[in-house]
């Protein structure tokens, strides 16, 4: 059995995730404490409970503690099985997460997978839905993963009810990155959206964005979208493209009383600042790539703008579950050099 202690490091939900996700994977029983010590609601939250059901329904088990506020639980995941899946969080709680925690175990079962998730797909605290289409469903298929997906609603604070489709098939050959030289900066593409609110909020972010971006990349281009939603909410999303394969994006959502330039200022800023410094993807995706990477036996690399706490906590829940090697050369919250020797299930 593992046992994790859920207020290590930055102790928030990622340790929940991680931690279920590789216990799923291993077939390892779990048990974690002190499930989200750090954050001012402890335990865990409609989109937490929502990632331990969905983790016990993959894998055949039944699991102890699993409720609303609740700081411990244990599960010893059976066996792992492919098939159609509903997936539902009640709230706006981020269904993206929910899907990154499954996505990896169902991609090592014995067959092709269905899913349908609903719950929140554009909210704060979590990577916007386009944020996993535009840059880690790509990266993923790149490393060997395979699958296909579909906004159907986008879900918005406070409402929520955000829809999407995924299939996901089993992996098949996996191959490492190496990515640390990002080379010359070849174009920056985005998605500037609104849902029940006037399309001009969508082109004025998208203007104010290209106004900042123009000068250090002429090769700018946003597209502007109108999603079906049963709320209202406005997001831009900005991915910076690289001659040796990096990328980064970088989203802003809207808000009542926060001007469309502002929400196109905040994510061209965080572009901006990556730029700055020699990263090759950006902070939030190397914290992603850490447990698929560890899935595969040769060495990866890759350099990231910011070393950040949830990376460090990620790797270090990662060593729990398996014998992997994770280097990481630089220091907290600055330009950081990782090395990852992953090993084979």
């Amino acid at each position: 059995m593992v046992e994790i202690d859920g207020a290590f490091g930055e102790g928030g939900g990622q340790i929940l995730r991680s931690s279920l996700t590789l216990a799923a994977l291993t077939g390892q029983a779990l048990e974690i404490h002190n499930i989200r010590a750090n954050r001012s609601q402890p335990g865990l939250r409609a989109q937490h409970l929502a990632a331990v059901n969905a983790i016990t329904k993959v894998t055949q088990t039944s699991v102890e503690g699993a409720s609303l506020g609740s700081t411990h639980i244990f599960l010893k995941p059976q066996t792992l099985k492919s098939g159609t899946y509903q997936f539902d969080i009640s709230t706006a709680g981020a269904l993206t997460l929910l899907l990154q925690t499954v996505f990896l175990p169902l991609s090592f079962a014995d067959g092709r997978s269905q899913l349908t998730l609903t719950g929140g797909t554009h909210v704060r605290w979590s990577p916007i839905w386009h944020y996993l289409q535009a840059s880690w469903l790509p990266m993923m298929s790149q490393l060997g993963f395979r699958s296909s997906c579909e906004l159907t609603k986008a879900g918005f604070f406070p409402r929520g009810g955000g829809k999407v489709s995924v299939n996901i098939l089993p992996v098949n050959l996996l191959q490492p990155m190496n990515c640390t030289a990002r080379g010359a900066l070849l174009r920056i593409r985005g998605f500037s959206g609104v849902s029940n609110l006037d399309d001009a909020i969508a082109k004025r972010q998208k203007h104010q964005a290209l106004r900042r971006l123009y000068e250090v990349c002429r090769d700018s281009k946003i597209k502007t979208l109108r999603l079906p939603s049963p709320g209202k909410g406005t997001f831009i999303l900005l991915k910076v493209e690289f001659s040796n394969g990096g990328c980064a994006c970088f989203s802003a959502l809207g808000a009542p009383g926060k001007p469309a330039e502002h929400v196109a200022d905040e994510a061209a800023d965080q572009l901006l600042s990556f730029l700055s410094t020699d990263g090759c993807v950006d902070h939030y995706l190397a914290d992603q790539l850490l447990l698929p990477l560890a899935l595969i036996t040769e060495t990866s690399s890759f350099r990231t703008n910011c070393l950040s706490d949830h990376l460090l906590t990620n790797a270090h829940v990662i060593k729990q579950f398996l014998p992997v090697s994770i280097q990481i050369e630089g220091q907290r919250n600055q330009p950081a050099l990782v090395h990852i020797k992953g090993v084979r299930l």
